[in-house]
């Protein structure tokens, strides 16, 4: 029999396949399309998603509309894209929780690796370290030096496995210090006890921190980024402080349905891209205190990837446990 004969069914079904896909991609988008953000409406991630939704929308010609499905750490959104059809007209804004989450429970309801398509990045956000004014603390190594000397020093956070807690855990790994953790119920009640001095310190979101920092009540000793951050030029970075081979940040990525046709992807990206160089854009998310970023969807595979990785041996090695 001729071996060509054998597959030339095969070929067929691929290519009709391959041009059902293309047909499919190009009538999209055929609807609105549903950005789902995993944290209530007014939040951080809430903002990024309905800045970029907005100019998505006028760039496609279709709505693109953000639902809020707050619940678990950003888990029951990203459930509902996981199992969402993967048709381009689901997506998901995913945050740092994405990537903390599967360190942190022992069982998810989707696989964080194999459920998402990665399309850009969007904007990332360093966190700050912050201490009340009335610490004797004037830079990190001022912070690094007491702790070191056996000087008992608490830190307060938005709670268990948190971004605040996480980043503190990173923190002080890398220095090499202890520091003793009181965590919150949320960011506001853990920064209200750092500016009333009951707590010394915290590290949090830059969008939570700078405003206090600018407005005299709590102190930055620095950012959690290699560089000084665009939000924050005044305040030196951790690797300025001695703290060197520390470089994290929060950060806003676009996700869609595992599956989705790799030319939606690719349109997708190619539009957020444009998106966040607006400055329409650009400028609202650095008012914020997040600096405009895009990527390909190849660069923020590997990178989300890493940050599953980096968390999950921090969670592991500080013994985090949520409450």
């Amino acid at each position: 029999m001729n071996i060509t004969s054998i597959f030339r069914p095969l070929l067929a079904a691929s290519l009709s396949l391959a041009c059902a896909c293309s047909a499919w991609a190009q009538a999209w988008p055929s609807q609105q399309i549903k950005i789902i953000v995993g944290f209530p409406a007014g939040g951080a991630s809430d903002v990024a998603a309905r800045l970029i939704g907005q100019k998505l929308s006028e760039r496609l010609g279709k709505p693109v509309v953000v639902e809020n499905k707050a619940g678990a750490a950003g888990n029951v959104g990203a459930e509902a894209v996981a199992k969402a059809a993967p048709d381009g007209h689901t997506l998901l804004l995913g945050t740092i929780s994405l990537s903390i989450n599967p360190g942190l429970y022992p069982k998810l309801p989707y696989d964080p690796l194999k459920d998402f398509a990665a399309i850009s990045m969007i904007a990332s956000t360093p966190f700050m370290l912050v201490v009340h004014p009335g610490t004797p603390y004037l830079s990190i190594k001022d912070l690094v030096d007491a702790a070191k000397a056996g000087k008992t020093i608490h830190y307060a956070t938005a709670g268990n496995g948190s971004g605040s807690h996480l980043f503190m855990e990173l923190f002080t790994h890398t220095a090499g210090i202890k520091l003793t953790h009181v965590p919150y119920k949320g960011a506001a009640p853990a920064m209200n006890d750092v500016m009333g001095g009951q707590v010394p310190v915290a590290f949090d979101n830059i969008l939570t921190a700078l405003p206090l920092s600018k407005g005299g009540k709590v102190r930055a000793l620095g950012v959690s980024t290699k560089a000084r951050s665009k939000v924050a030029p005044d305040v030196p970075s951790l690797a300025e402080g001695g703290i060197t081979n520390f470089d994290a940040t929060a950060w806003f990525a676009l996700f869609a349905p595992a599956g989705t046709p790799r030319d939606i992807i690719n349109r997708l990206n190619r539009e957020v891209a444009e998106a966040v160089k607006d400055p329409s854009i650009s400028e609202k998310l650095l008012a914020l205190g997040a600096d405009a970023v895009s990527s390909t969807p190849e660069q923020l595979d590997a990178f989300y990837r890493s940050e599953v990785a980096r968390w999950g041996q921090v969670v592991r090695q500080a013994r985090v446990t949520i409450d």
